[in-house]
């Protein structure tokens, strides 16, 4: 597909290691597949010095000095200084985050430029602003949402120029494989154990205190049975949080039995593929993705999934390929863990038909071509 070289900036949070965040993994992503378009357009990223190793189509804005674990203060600086510096510099500009009020002006009104505009949206923070302040929230040429939820939602406040695009995951990444024998000796697991994947957070979507206590009864039912707990400490919060289920765990004497992966020094690829199951027990998606990819990558490397019934998280999973349980119900959960452990055959039947889906709907090259179709719009 032709695209005339136009040069197209990815407006994000910097892209840059470790690749432990939906937002930025998807902009990373999604920019290296378009590359391998014969026809690419010329893809700037907004990063940090950190050398990248990418193809000749993208180029390196280096602007930033932290990682978006320690994304600060001076560095939301540094990007509002560089976009206005150079916001008639592009031919388009592609927005990779949830809108704001405060963002969502300053773009309209003093960052946009002469440049054509793509505002990706994913998720729309209902719980927080009204119609009205959503409206005036979306600023884009073409508005791109994760999910039919939100464009159904755009076109009933009158927006006609939105698009429906799952985030794509790389599926040379996201793979079924072994576990490895290496992160099996990190983790402290051996291959024989049943391992349960949460990936997630410790304040946010209130779904820890589930896990924990559920695990707490799996452990006694299932000797083998171990937690893997993808999820990372991003501020004091998180940190005392994690304190709490330490504390929790060594009073029922089962911190053995749990493996923290929290320091960034690892492939999420391979953590999935360390389990037996994954689950996704989440109170709420307040903030989070209409399509959270900790479970479409994990689909992807055809784990059985064990998800809450919110309706938003209905557009992706049915009885075909996950395991759906009431939220906020430890029980719940339990009894969805102790079936599927005694059960190889559904995990399998799981398994199976989640990798299918994920590649059905969840591709980045998919993705990739859909956005090039995009960008020859404008």
């Amino acid at each position: 597909m032709k695209t005339n070289t136009k040069k197209i900036l990815y407006v994000s949070r910097p892209l840059t290691p470790p690749w432990d965040e939906a937002s930025k993994n998807f902009a990373y992503n999604l920019a290296k597949e378009i590359a391998h378009d014969s026809n690419s357009p010329e893809i700037h990223l907004m990063t940090t010095r950190t050398k990248l190793g990418l193809p000749k189509h993208i180029k390196q804005e280096e602007i930033y000095k932290y990682s978006e674990k320690d994304f600060k203060f001076s560095d939301k600086l540094r990007s509002l200084f560089f976009q206005l510096l150079f916001k008639n510099s592009f031919d388009i500009k592609h927005y990779f985050f949830t809108p704001t009020k405060n963002n969502s002006w300053m773009i309209r009104n003093i960052l946009k430029g002469k440049s054509k505009t793509i505002q990706t949206v994913a998720t729309l923070r209902e719980d927080l602003f009204s119609d009205k302040e959503i409206k005036k929230m979306m600023f884009g040429d073409i508005i791109t949402t994760y999910s039919d939820y939100a464009k159904n939602k755009l076109n009933s406040l009158g927006f006609e120029n939105v698009y429906k695009i799952y985030p794509g995951i790389d599926l040379h990444d996201y793979y079924p494989r072994e576990k490895s024998e290496n992160e099996l000796k990190k983790a402290g697991f051996t291959k024989d154990d049943f391992i349960i994947n949460f990936a997630g957070e410790y304040i946010r979507l209130g779904a820890m205190e589930t896990v924990i206590d559920s695990f707490i009864e799996v452990s006694k039912q299932i000797p083998e049975a171990r937690l893997s707990l993808a999820v990372r400490v991003k501020n004091e919060k998180d940190a005392q949080k994690k304190e709490a289920v330490v504390a929790k765990l060594k009073k029922e004497n089962i911190l053995d039995k749990v493996s923290f992966h929290d320091s960034g020094s690892y492939k999420m690829s391979d953590i999935y593929n360390l389990s037996d199951i994954s689950i996704f027990p989440v109170g709420n998606m307040k903030g989070k993705f209409d399509i959270p990819l900790v479970v479409v990558e994990a689909m992807a490397c055809a784990k059985p999934i064990i998800i809450s019934d919110l309706p938003i998280l209905k557009e992706f999973s049915d009885n075909n390929n996950s395991v759906s349980i009431e939220k906020d119900s430890p029980q719940a959960l339990t009894e969805a863990i102790i079936d599927l452990y005694k059960n190889k055959e559904k995990r399998l039947t799981l398994a199976k038909n989640a990798l299918e889906y994920s590649h059905k709907n969840f591709n980045i090259h998919v993705a990739a071509q859909k956005y090039i179709e995009l960008y020859n719009k404008l």
